[in-house]
């Protein structure tokens, strides 16, 4: 078994993220460097993360095609609150956003973060989540590129660039891209509030 860092075993090196708490919102077949690098970066600005999935227990990682580590969950969308956190992190893979924009709970759970105007980060495949939510309308994102029509289709305009950030909503398209990506997340989550959205 194994699991992101412990918040508790790490010296933040700033205080930007001091006093709030990140969702990972994730299930079996995430990329796990799309989990592992923001949780990361959270935990280096003094930011604590929690992992929320479908139900409790252990949650596959993947590198690519390859498995990777099994990640103990916090919380479960059942007990899991927007109201409870300060920002979302939606790591890709293929399985795990595929599988998430299946169950309504994970659905209404990102929702409700643009609704509070509260900062949502989405990297790789992730976005199809998001086509799901129908939080797309008019924003500039990033996605894997098999994901472009899904986001055209939803209203959103997709760009192939390494990180978009448009409102609070924070796009890259692939492993390659997270340094940007983890940088511009954890602005993004140090703002006290983004528009919130009209669904």
């Amino acid at each position: 078994m194994n699991r992101p860092p412990d918040p508790h075993l790490n010296s933040p090196q700033n205080s930007r993220l001091k006093g709030k708490t990140i969702a990972f919102l994730a299930t079996d077949g995430f990329e796990q460097s799309e989990l592992v690098g923001p949780w990361k970066a959270v935990l280096a600005a003094g930011g604590t993360p929690e992992l929320v999935s479908v139900e409790a227990g252990l949650i596959q990682g993947m590198h690519h095609d390859k498995k990777g580590d099994h990640f103990e969950v916090d919380t479960t969308l059942e007990k899991a609150s927007a109201l409870d956190y300060d920002g979302l992190v939606l790591p890709g893979g293929v399985a795990n956003p595929d599988t998430l924009r299946l169950v309504p709970s994970a659905v209404e759970f990102v929702r409700d973060f643009f609704r509070q105007g509260k900062a949502v980060a989405a990297i790789c495949h992730a976005p199809w989540i998001l086509v799901e939510a129908g939080v797309l309308e008019r924003r500039t994102v990033t996605s894997w590129p098999s994901l472009r029509t899904d986001i055209i289709n939803a209203g959103g305009i997709w760009v192939d660039d390494e990180v978009v950030c448009d409102h609070g909503l924070i796009t890259s398209r692939k492993p390659d891209d997270l340094p940007a990506f983890c940088r511009k997340a954890v602005e993004e989550f140090a703002e006290t509030t983004h528009a919130a959205l009209t669904i």
